[in-house]
């Protein structure tokens, strides 16, 4: 009954969502990193880094996966329930850890790091139980926040992410176009979210046949529902007369896109339609100011002075925009490139970031209700490309 506390098991054939060029690419911005701060070995364990760096995207289940990458090598450490799957959909080596023994997972690491070395951790995502489980097998000499680090690498867009980008903010479009279609009063709010789903999910199955599929949703909102941008869908029947906030969320191979949009099911009163054109008027002011050389700071002050100017700005509930790439709505955020007052971040070429202004008016008062409008747009060397193609404001979002 004796079992080894890991093995490598590899087949089948490799697909991968960039070429292998691409995360060798990577993996030399990384190494120079490390290099720099005198660092032996990364130990990842976070979702967003180990897609970055491998394109293995792996499914936790309460299990721990990792990536080691070391001056020469770059393996990742994964579960026996996932068999040969995490090397068939990942760049470099994979060793599996079987459950034989309680932590296998550790001694599957350190056949790769060796011990008492300096390591690269990303500490905004080690638990302290597993940074103590660290300190126990590794030995390590000295751990060091490599996270920082690879947030910066990850905010600055090769070619190839912009193109995978681009074609994910099609796809949300597509399930843009979807929900309009469906909206009418009578119809319940999880009725219309699925049909914006269903619609992307065949639109990445279309665009990318070798993909594996997961993560695509929909957060569709009417009413007092609009008023928090995550609210989560719920079965409230559509009203005439009702606000509504369309977000769609396509997810292709780990990379997040979105397209989110304010829209009222037959008619739009005087009060909401005054707020909502000063909303789009903020957003259009926004995308105009995205260019090489603006920090997010600027650009956010600069919003905020248009909001304030119109007696708005109290009903701001969060920042102007945000990076994309490898993200989602439980790992990966780049904080480091958001349009907030604490973020100094100046913006360069191949920047991918929203703009997404949103203001909620509470109950009770005229034009009640979350407004949002948000376009993706890429940061070029002379200004910015919008790759979102839905058009959004009141000409085309009465509806239904």
């Amino acid at each position: 009954m004796d079992r080894p506390a890991f093995y490598r098991f590899h087949q089948g054939e490799r697909i991968l969502p960039f070429a292998a060029s691409e995360y060798e690419a990577r993996l030399a911005g990384l190494r120079a990193a490390m290099s720099q701060a005198g660092i032996d070995a990364c130990l990842f364990t976070s979702m967003h880094n180990i897609a970055y760096y491998s394109g293995f995207l792996y499914c936790a289940f309460g299990r721990p996966y990792a990536l080691v990458v070391t001056p020469s090598d770059s393996v990742t450490i994964s579960a026996g329930i996932d068999a040969a799957q995490p090397w068939r959909r990942g760049h470099g080596d994979n060793i599996t850890y079987t459950d034989w023994a309680r932590n296998n997972y550790w001694r599957a690491i350190a056949s790769v790091t060796g011990k008492r070395r300096v390591l690269g951790i990303d500490s905004d995502h080690l638990t302290l139980a597993q940074a103590a489980l660290l300190q126990d097998f590794l030995e390590p000499t000295e751990t060091r926040d490599i996270a920082p680090a690879t947030m910066r690498q990850r905010m600055h867009k090769s070619p190839a992410e912009i193109a995978l980008i681009r074609q994910g903010a099609a796809v949300a479009d597509v399930g843009g176009y979807a929900i309009r279609e469906t909206i009418r009063e009578g119809v319940r709010e999880i009725d219309v979210a699925m049909a914006g789903r269903d619609a992307m999910e065949l639109e990445i199955a279309r665009r990318f046949p070798d993909a594996e599929y997961r993560d695509t949703w929909v957060w569709f909102q009417s009413g007092i529902n609009t008023d928090g941008a995550h609210n989560p869908v719920t079965g409230r029947i559509l009203q005439r007369g009702d606000i509504l906030s369309l977000n769609t969320f396509p997810m292709i191979s780990g990379y997040y896109t979105a397209l989110e949009l304010t829209l009222f099911v037959g008619e739009v009163d005087d009060a909401s339609r005054a707020i909502w054109e000063a909303n789009v008027a903020a957003h259009e002011y926004g995308m105009s100011l995205l260019k090489p050389g603006a920090s997010c700071a600027e650009v956010t002050e600069n919003i905020n002075a248009f909001f304030a100017e119109r007696d708005l700005l109290q009903y701001r509930t969060f920042g102007y925009g945000h990076s994309f790439g490898v993200l989602s709505h439980y790992y990966g955020r780049e904080a480091g490139l958001e349009l907030r007052e604490d973020i100094a971040t100046v913006l360069e070429p191949g920047m991918v970031i929203s703009m997404e202004p949103m203001l909620t008016i509470p109950e009770g008062q005229p034009g009640a209700g979350g407004y949002r409008e948000h376009d993706i747009l890429v940061i070029t060397e002379n200004g910015n490309e919008d790759i979102t193609g839905y058009p959004y404001g009141p000409e085309f979002n009465v509806v239904g």
